[in-house]
């Protein structure tokens, strides 16, 4: 996670582990402008993901408890991405 929190605050946003479940997936909370950014799959997806699978491969699968669909019409980019 400290590999990928300075990007994500950069952006104003950053992620919480609310859990890690038996089946060895880890909950996520999307904080800050992560939360409600109509990017936060991309975000998740492409970023956090992909470096918590590098750093423990045993994980299962990476899940959004509140992740921002695209079309939210409530979505608000980042000001650096506007």
């Amino acid at each position: 996670m400290d590999t990928i929190r300075p990007y994500l605050e950069a952006d104003g946003g950053n992620v919480s582990v609310e859990e890690i479940t038996p089946e060895k997936v880890v909950k996520l909370k999307l904080l800050g402008s992560c939360g409600s950014c109509p990017m936060s799959i991309m975000t998740l997806k492409a970023g956090i993901e992909q470096a918590i699978l590098k750093a423990v491969p045993e994980i299962t699968g990476i899940e959004a408890i509140n992740l921002t669909d695209i079309d939210d019409p409530n979505a608000v980019l980042p000001e650096n991405l506007r």
